[in-house]
């Protein structure tokens, strides 16, 4: 049995990018940057970051080009995939990326909301609660296959 699965949860490094293939469809690529904190042999608390690049076609490109901007928290699922191709120099490149499958909006800011000079400040109400989106709603997910 093989598997490629990805989950990660991230800020975007950069707005999403947006453009179409020539058969119309939407296609949307961002960077996710994501967090691992540990303690090393010294007992010193460190971070490392590391970087991602996501694709999103069709339906999850114009939600994620709609609604996140640099710094937004997403919940990515996907799978890895790896381009090859000819660099304009003649050199083989390559690149690997998320492909997205299914995408959730981290909580909307919380925290003070502008009034008018003179006014009184005010609490936001709480995030509401963000529904997941699936790349293909309807199809059988591999959790209801019975191994």
């Amino acid at each position: 049995m093989n598997l490629n699965k990805v989950f990660l949860i991230g800020r975007l490094t950069r707005d999403p990018q947006v453009r179409a293939l020539p058969s119309g469809q939407q296609v949307c690529s961002f960077g996710l940057a994501t967090d691992r904190y540990f303690v090393d042999k010294s007992g010193q608390k460190q971070q490392q970051t590391e970087f991602h690049n996501v694709v999103l076609f069709g339906r999850l490109a114009e939600i994620a080009s709609q609604y996140l901007t640099k710094g937004s928290l997403a919940m990515i699922e996907g799978r890895l995939q790896t381009r090859t191709w000819q660099g304009t120099n003649g050199n083989q490149r390559s690149r690997t990326e998320i492909v997205a499958q299914s995408l959730q909006l981290g909580p909307k800011s919380a925290g003070k909301v502008a009034y008018p000079q003179g006014a009184p400040e005010k609490e936001t109400p709480p995030a509401e609660e963000i529904p997941v989106i699936e790349e293909n709603e309807g199809e059988i997910d591999v959790k209801d296959i019975p191994f």
